[in-house]
Order: C-alpha cells, then sequence, then structure tokens
C-alpha cells in the first residue's frame, strides 16, 4: 500500500488472517471517514515505514495452537497503540499472553446473544446487550494472563476481553458483518474515542493529496503513458493524472480485440471531447488474438494479455519524445483496493483467487514505472472521487468492465469468431438492461460464452450451437456480492433476442450464484 497515503492520514492497520471478512473491517473503518489499510499478518512491523494509529488483528480460518498456524509479528506490541483482536485475532491475544485457547465443545457460527459485563468500558460505549455474529470453532478456557472479562454470551464465557492496564480488546465475534447489531458501533468507539483517529479521510482531501503526490513523483518535466479503456477505474485515473500534469500524461487506449462493441470509438469521443484527455488509439487486435490462439487456462490469458498490454505499452511509449529529450518513464494503472486484495497472497491463510492483469499480470523486467493512484480506493470511493472531478454521471457509474476484456468471457479458446458471439449478446442484454430502467439497479452485468453445446430446434430443424450465461450482481465493494432478480418476464425477452440475433447460440442460462462462493467474472 501506499506509504504516503499512511502517512497523510491517521491510519488503522488491519492484519489479516486470512477470514473472508477481513474487508468489511477495512470498509467499516472508512464509513467512518478514517483511513484504514489491511496488510497481511504476516507483515514485519520494522518494515512499515508509518505508524499507524491503532491496530486490528483479523479473524481467520486457522487454530493458533496448530503447528503451521499463522502468527503476527511481536513488535505490533512495541507500537505502543491500541490494539483489537477479532475472533481468531482475539485468540492469537491469548496465545501470546497465556495460551488459553482450545477446541470448543460446539461450533458457533450464527447470531448471539452478547451480555455486556464492564460497563464503564471504552469499547462497549453505547452498548448493553446486541445481536452478535459467531464463526468460530476454537474458543478461549480461560483469561489470558493480564486481561479481565467485559462481555459475555451463553457460549463464549470470555466474549470480550481487555487488558488490565493497557489498551489491548479482544472479541470473539465478528462486530463488521452487518448481523451484529451494534458492530459499527463497537469499531467507531475503537478508532475514533480509544485510537482516536481523526476522520479525515475524505475525496476532497485524497484529490488534493494525491495531485500533490503524482506531481512531486514526476517532477517538473517527466511524462507518462497511461492505459485507458473507457471504464469508470481508468477514466478517474486518467483525469487525476491530467489534473496532476496536464499534457505531459499521454493516455492510450489499446482496441486489443476483445472490447465491448463500439468501445474503442466511444472512450474516445467522452475522454477527448468530455474530459480533455491526452488521448491516442492503437488497434493492436491482431496482435492480442494471435497471442491468445490456442490457450483454454484463464490464468494463461490473463497473463498473455498482461503481458502483451505492457509490450504495446512500451513500444507506443518509444515513440512519444518528451519536450526535454528524456523518455517516457512511468505507466499509469486504474488498479483498485479489491485487485489488490484479492491478487497478492501471503504465506499464511490466503491464496490467490485469481491474478488481475493490471496488479500481478506484469512482466518482472518492465521498464515502466508503475503509478496507481487508485490503488487505496474501493470502487464506491472511485465513482466519487469520478463526480468530483467533474465526469459525466453515466460514465461514473457504468458497469465495470476487466481489463482482459471478453477473453475471459469466453470460456476455452478465445477466436475471433467466438468473441463476435459474446460481444454481440453482452450488448443485446445490457441494451434490455437499459430499456427496462435496471442499469442503475445492477452494480455489474455480462454475457459470457460458455465452451458447450446444446441441441436445440429452429424452423423444426435440429441445432446443435453454444450456451451463453447471463450474470448481473448487486454490490457496493465488488468484495462480496449477490445475483440480480431480474423478473421471469425480462430474461424471458432476453433469451429470446440473443437465441434470434445471434447466430450460433442455442441456449440462454442465468447464473445464480453469490460472491462467495463464485466470483464476480467466470474466468
Amino acid at each position: 500500500m501506499s506509504k504516503q497515503v499512511s502517512n497523510v492520514f491517521d491510519t488503522i492497520l488491519v492484519l489479516d488472517f486470512g477470514s473472508q471478512y477481513s474487508h468489511l473491517i477495512t470498509r467499516r473503518l472508512r464509513e467512518f471517514n478514517i483511513y484504514a489499510e489491511m496488510l497481511p499478518c504476516t507483515q514485519k512491523i520494522s518494515e512499515l515505514g508509518w505508524k499507524p494509529a491503532g491496530v486490528i488483528l483479523s479473524g481467520g480460518p486457522y487454530s493458533v495452537y496448530a503447528e503451521d498456524a499463522p502468527h503476527v509479528d511481536h513488535d505490533v506490541f512495541k507500537l505502543n497503540v491500541p490494539i483489537l483482536g477479532i475472533c481468531y485475532g482475539m485468540q492469537e491475544l491469548a496465545w501470546i499472553n497465556g495460551k488459553q485457547v482450545h477446541r470448543g465443545e460446539k461450533r458457533e457460527y450464527g447470531p448471539a446473544t452478547l451480555q455486556v459485563e464492564d460497563k464503564d468500558n471504552d469499547l462497549f460505549k453505547g452498548i448493553d446487550h446486541s445481536t452478535v455474529w459467531m464463526s468460530h470453532g476454537d474458543k478461549l478456557n480461560g483469561l489470558p494472563t493480564g486481561f479481565k472479562i467485559i462481555a459475555t454470551s451463553e457460549n463464549s464465557p470470555y466474549c470480550g476481553i481487555k487488558h488490565e492496564t493497557e489498551q489491548i480488546y479482544g472479541i470473539q465475534f465478528h462486530p463488521e458483518v452487518t448481523h451484529s447489531t451494534m458492530g459499527k458501533q463497537l469499531l467507531r468507539n475503537f478508532a475514533i474515542d480509544i485510537c482516536q483517529a481523526e476522520t479525515n479521510w475524505t475525496m476532497e482531501n485524497f484529490i488534493e493529496t494525491e495531485v500533490q503526490r503524482i506531481r512531486d513523483l514526476v517532477g517538473p518535466t517527466a511524462e507518462v503513458i497511461g492505459a485507458v479503456s473507457g471504464g469508470v477505474d481508468s477514466t478517474v485515473a486518467s483525469k487525476l493524472m491530467t489534473e496532476a500534469i496536464g499534457d505531459r500524461f499521454h493516455a492510450i487506449l489499446v482496441d486489443n480485440g476483445v472490447l465491448r462493441q463500439d468501445e474503442a470509438a466511444n472512450a474516445k469521443k467522452a475522454l477527448v471531447d468530455g474530459l480533455g484527455i491526452n488521448l491516442s488509439v492503437i488497434d493492436a487486435s491482431d496482435e492480442f488474438l494471435d497471442n491468445l490462439k490456442g490457450v483454454t487456462d484463464p490464468e494463461k490469458k490473463r497473463k498473455i494479455i498482461g503481458h502483451t498490454f505492457i509490450h504495446v505499452f512500451e513500444r507506443e511509449a518509444e515513440k512519444i519524445k518528451p519536450k526535454d529529450g528524456s523518455k517516457i518513464e512511468f505507466l499509469l494503472q486504474g488498479t483498485l483496493y479489491p485487485d489488490v486484495i484479492e491478487s497478492i497472497s501471503f504465506k499464511g491463510p490466503s491464496q490467490t483467487i485469481k491474478t488481475h492483469h493490471n496488479v500481478g499480470g506484469l512482466l518482472d523486467d518492465m521498464k515502466l514505472k508503475l503509478i496507481e493512484p487508485l490503488r487505496e480506493l474501493f470502487k464506491d470511493e472511485v465513482r466519487h472521487l469520478g463526480e468530483l472531478l467533474g465526469i459525466n454521471h453515466d460514465l461514473v457509474w457504468r458497469h465495470p468492465f476487466p481489463g482482459p476484456g471478453i477473453a475471459i468471457r469466453v470460456l476455452g479458446e478465445v477466436t475471433r469468431e467466438q468473441v463476435a458471439i459474446a460481444r454481440k449478446a453482452d450488448f443485446i442484454y445490457i441494451e434490455e438492461i437499459r430499456k427496462a430502467g435496471l442499469y442503475n439497479q445492477i452494480a455489474q452485468a455480462f454475457a459470457c460464452l460458455l465452451p458447450v453445446k446444446s441441441v436445440g430446434v429452429m424452423g423444426d430443424q435440429r441445432t446443435y450451437d453454444q450456451v451463453i450465461a447471463l450474470r448481473a450482481i448487486e454490490t457496493t465493494d465488488f468484495m462480496t456480492a449477490d445475483w440480480f432478480p431480474f423478473e421471469h418476464s425480462f430474461l424471458k425477452k432476453v433469451a429470446a433476442r440473443i437465441v434470434n440475433e445471434v447466430d450460433g447460440v442455442a441456449r440462454v442460462t442465468y447464473d445464480i450464484t453469490s460472491k462467495p462462493p463464485a466470483t464476480v467474472e467466470w474466468e
């Protein structure tokens, strides 16, 4: 993460032990206008480079007493800042201070009633008893050395604990999930009252600090090349860069052959005419599609596309001649925080879900230095930032489109013919969503082409053609998502149009899987 951001804003450090809820801790804190940053539990405190206002140890899927269990760097306790352990994080505190952790007689998953025993405690200020969400198999079987009980539940007599002399707290439940009715109040108490973190994390302040950071990084004469797609992330990043250095920023839109219908032309109009961004459009579709020939593995697709992007960018950068006679040194990318969370794993409980082309698909010997001004932001923060920068509402709220584009929406080998089928089906689907007035209710929607064929009948003749799967989700942060509940009549209309208008399609299905367990994209 950005040392610059953490030095400017009071920051709560979230050390992640692999819980499915860890990112929600960060989200909740940012809702209070407090900057929060999540790093692996293996983070060496001596290498942090900044001092947090407080530390939260997240939950996790492991048992602290297991031989290969992840453990926090003990230097975290030398920071002399408040610490809150959540679930596994609480058990980690207990393990360090007396090892009072064992397997519970029964697992506890779901709601429980919290009873606050120490009503004068700052952590539970304004909270007496409430419903909290449990998700654990281990529990404390005694008080760790130097701690006292501050809350209980029926199955967890040590549901809340606090160090007797230091600001170190532990709770067995998950306050970050909405099922814990007073969870936000507890996190607010910890961050604002106990850590005394300033509530100054706003997009207005972010613009000011980030523009200055870019200027300091790039200098008064250096020039920057940037990848844009017409989507909200790259558009906001490009507008921010233009605000910082003007025409010294050279935006490049690469037509990789797997864009949406009319994407290149529409993006050029929006970015050049609407936002005054210095933009060039490069048609490299043949290069990308040739490189993807015969490739079916989704990770390989992402790697190939990421590598090809960089080759194209470096080639184009060589053609741009800065006024001072130097070479282009920097590459702008619209990487977001969820991309970072999903792509970077640590040697511990978390796993890489998939490589994002703008995080893990880059070349090790890449010549250009990356500038990622949105790297600390969630999607809703980026949209707010875009509105503050004066970007058109429809563009700001446009559904995201992955960097690998339709290549990861054609399951199996990516060919020109397959891309054409998926692209047309997607266009029809989005067109009908807009006509129905549903576009702004949906966070992301798309069609993908499955690598299977299905028997059908058209005009009294047997067909054996391909299958389109439709997906639409509701979410605010893209870390968790649920499927959108279309009316049956809408799906019926879309399916009829796709089968009738897209040659090679015999069947249409609708994906009703949430995230987790599925990801948003199929590949």
